[in-house]
Order: C-alpha cells, then sequence, then structure tokens
C-alpha cells in the first residue's frame, strides 16, 4: 500500500483545489488503479474516500543552456474526501 502513493502534488492548481477541504492530488503508481488508490489513502490517512479521478501526465520539453530534455510522465490522482475528513499535508 505504502508504494501506491509516492507525493502530494502542491501547485497553485492544486491548492485552489484544496480549499474545499476535501479534494487533494497524489503523484501514484502507474500501475495503481482507481480502487487501489482509494484504499491506500484511507489506510495512510485515516480518512474516508468519496471518488478517485486519474489521469497520465504528459512529458514536457525543458532546457538548461543549450542542453534539451524532457520531463518525467507520471500518473496522477485527484481524491475527494467524504464530508468531516481532512488530511493535513
Amino acid at each position: 500500500m505504502k508504494d501506491i502513493i509516492i507525493a502530494p502534488v502542491v501547485t497553485e492548481k492544486t491548492a485552489a483545489m484544496a480549499q474545499d477541504g476535501k479534494t487533494y492530488t497524489f503523484k501514484v503508481a502507474k500501475s495503481a488503479n482507481k480502487t487501489q488508490i482509494a484504499q491506500a489513502i484511507e489506510s495512510a490517512f485515516n480518512v474516508k474516500v468519496e471518488s478517485v479521478r486519474t489521469l497520465n501526465t504528459k512529458s514536457k520539453a525543458k532546457r538548461v543552456g543549450r542542453y534539451t530534455g524532457k520531463t518525467k510522465t507520471y500518473k496522477k490522482a485527484i481524491v475527494t474526501l467524504r464530508d468531516g475528513n481532512s488530511i493535513e499535508l
């Protein structure tokens, strides 16, 4: 279960989504499905999950000086908790 959740995603957009106190975004394992993600969140943070939405991010082109490369792709899960539950990140 611990290898499913990799890290929370903290950006301006995810912080705005988290203002309601029940929507959080996590970077998760590519092989994890929605059921596994929900079970991992519930056991790790002791909360009840209402829904899970997932998406696979695309890599972006980045440059450092004259060298070009691409960022890594990862799977992102947007988790909505039931009323009365919250996660302290």
